[in-house]
């Protein structure tokens, strides 16, 4: 019997065009994929049609699958010979609890590899406009959550230390708590005034960006009555958004017309276009995407 393996895969930020070639190659070759909510239907199509599927979505509140009986299923697959795909949005090891399901297989002896992916905490800022790091405005960042487990050991979030310890703080998985972030942020010394973006849906036909500061977001998000997945993003570049989304797009195609292998890939997993639906503001203005912020189509 074929020996079994399990590779741990990020299907990227929500733009289907976003999944690295490495892990088209693995879904191309699965026998068995597991995949999240926030993946992309449609890089499930890259599978072969006798591929089993099974959904492993998880919600605030709400689990398919717990987590221990996710990781027994990859190891019950992988010991029945078969190639497993674990597909999780963004990437495994950001806030996806890629490690645990790591160790799981470690301890049972799997073989496992792990495929990164494009993680949200980058790529739908970028989307959106704001670069994390820029010369005078920003030299560090970091990506915390804004939603802990309850029954974890040790300490959470250090607010108070965060608060002015980087340049620009992105928060995932905290729409929830956006009034508590904001409010502690403030209290232990980020000006009220800082500027602050939630982008909801990043990297997708729905993405949505609100913005404001940290004297106003909350009562901005309540008014917008936006709902996850959303990506918080608190410091001055969130101020260069204005400029950037303001820049000329590049023509379709213009880049990566044509790339080895290309007429593989089904012709759906072509980034979608940038329509002006897709970038919307409190007052419902739309520019245009920066020419930075132009996917290039790898398929």
């Amino acid at each position: 019997m074929r020996r079994g393996a399990v590779a741990l895969v990020g299907a990227g930020p929500g733009d289907p065009g976003l999944l690295t070639l490495r892990g088209r190659r693995l879904l191309r070759r699965a026998d068995v994929i597991v995949y999240d909510r926030l993946v992309d239907p449609r890089l499930l199509e890259l599978a072969p049609p006798r591929a089993l599927r099974i959904f492993a979505g998880k919600a605030n509140g709400a689990h398919t699958l717990p987590q221990p009986e996710i990781n027994e299923l990859l190891i019950a697959h992988a010991r029945r010979g078969r190639r497993v795909v674990r597909l999780k949005g963004g990437d495994p090891f950001v806030f996806g609890r890629g490690g645990e399901e790591a160790e799981a297989l470690a301890g049972a002896g799997i073989p496992f590899e792990v495929v990164p992916g494009v993680s949200s905490a980058v790529a739908v800022p970028a989307y959106a406009g704001i670069p994390l790091t820029h010369r005078g405005l920003s030299s560090s960042f970091a990506v915390v959550t804004g939603h802990e487990d309850r029954c974890k050991q040790g300490p959470g979030v250090d607010w108070a230390r965060l608060a002015t310890a980087v340049d620009t703080i992105v928060v995932l998985m905290g729409a929830a708590s956006l009034p508590q972030i904001a409010s502690r942020l403030v209290a232990h010394g980020r000006r009220p005034d800082t500027p602050v973006a939630l982008i909801r849906a990043g990297t997708t036909a729905g993405q949505q960006t609100v913005t404001g500061t940290l004297a106003d977001i909350a009562a901005r998000a309540a008014e917008a009555r936006l709902e996850p997945p959303v990506v918080i993003v608190i410091g001055d570049v969130v101020s260069l958004r204005a400029r950037l989304v303001r820049a000329p797009a590049l023509p379709a195609q213009s880049v990566g017309e044509a790339s080895e292998g290309a007429a593989e890939a089904p012709a759906d997993l072509q980034p979608p276009r940038y329509a002006r639906r897709t970038w919307s503001s409190p007052n419902r203005s739309a520019p245009r995407p920066s020419r930075t912020m132009r996917p290039v189509s790898i398929t």
